[in-house]
């Protein structure tokens, strides 16, 4: 293994072990106790994206169709989002927030990016740490979303 290599891989595991543990952190905050972490997932990508098929969702989601299914029937049941007929094929059927689940969307982003900054304060970074980390954070964004 070179030397590039060895970097490549203690970067990975590195970034995976931190990336885990701030996720872990922030899940814990929350604006509804009773939504699971995919469901959540559903109502974010319909806020960030609008309207979309469980096709779509689920591709977005990375799931089943079954599964997503599932995950809108739930949050159907709950009021935060609605099923919309397709305007150009009646076959289809669209999924729309509703404005309970945009609110539920909206706190939850607001408790978790508090919860984040809170904890960056604690760690007393300098403003050039601070640039750093938004730089990290646009590289691992990157990689996110490939």
């Amino acid at each position: 293994m070179t030397e590039s290599d060895d970097l490549l891989h203690a970067t990975a595991t590195d970034l995976r072990l931190s990336t885990f543990r701030l996720a872990r952190r922030l899940r814990r905050e929350r604006a509804a106790d009773g939504l699971s972490d995919a469901q959540f997932a559903v109502l974010a990508n319909l806020r960030l994206h609008g309207r979309l098929s469980i096709g779509d969702l689920a591709q977005r989601e990375r799931v089943s169709a079954p599964t997503m299914s599932n995950s809108v029937d739930a949050l159907a049941d709950a009021g935060l989002l609605l099923r919309v007929p397709d305007e150009t094929d009646r076959r289809r059927v669209n999924i729309e927030i509703t404005a309970s689940g945009l609110d539920i969307v909206a706190a939850t982003v607001d408790k978790r990016d508090s919860a984040l900054a809170d904890a960056l304060q604690e760690c007393d970074f300098t403003d050039d740490e601070l640039r750093t980390l938004r730089t990290a954070s646009a590289l691992m964004r990157k990689v996110a979303e490939r």
